[in-house]
């Protein structure tokens, strides 16, 4: 998918308004993404080159850290949590379901854009593992048999 000019432009004004400082990076990437919804390897160009730096470094920060994300995400982005507490209690089922109600692999995103699949290590609320995230609602105490209808409200 090719990144339109118009939000090339935006990456730019995102960098300027960081003062093009490689040391702003991160703050960069993260706006970006904010912005864009994800980081695609021509958006990065133009954030390395807007700061000075390798195209590398930038790949490499956005790599590194699993929130930011180089395929568009769906509109419902949902991240199953794979931390210890979640796992022990069943997070690996709850992730099969969603993996079958969805029709899709972690990291993927279903045909018509609506929803995302991602892991993640921990949410912070291990009182109410397993736990999985849709945007930013956290649904608690999870049974894969609770999943088809989670997805359904979203679905509507």
């Amino acid at each position: 998918m090719k990144v339109s000019c118009e939000a090339l432009r935006q990456v730019e004004a995102i960098c300027r308004k960081f003062g093009n400082e490689p040391g702003e990076l991160i703050s960069i990437l993260h706006e970006c993404q904010n912005t864009l919804g994800y980081l695609p390897e021509e958006v990065q160009k133009v954030i390395a080159r807007e700061l000075g730096i390798p195209a590398s470094k930038v790949y490499g920060v956005v790599t590194f850290y699993s929130f930011f994300s180089m395929v568009p995400k769906g509109k419902y982005p949902v991240s199953v949590c794979l931390g210890t507490a979640c796992y022990v209690r069943g997070s690996d089922k709850v992730l099969e379901e969603f993996k079958r109600v969805l029709g899709i692999e972690v990291g993927e995103t279903t045909p018509d854009g609506k929803f995302s699949l991602d892991c993640l290590r921990c949410v912070g609320a291990c009182g109410l593992a397993p736990v999985a995230t849709i945007g930013e609602k956290v649904y608690g105490r999870l049974n894969p048999s609770d999943i088809k209808k989670i997805v359904a409200e979203f679905d509507a």
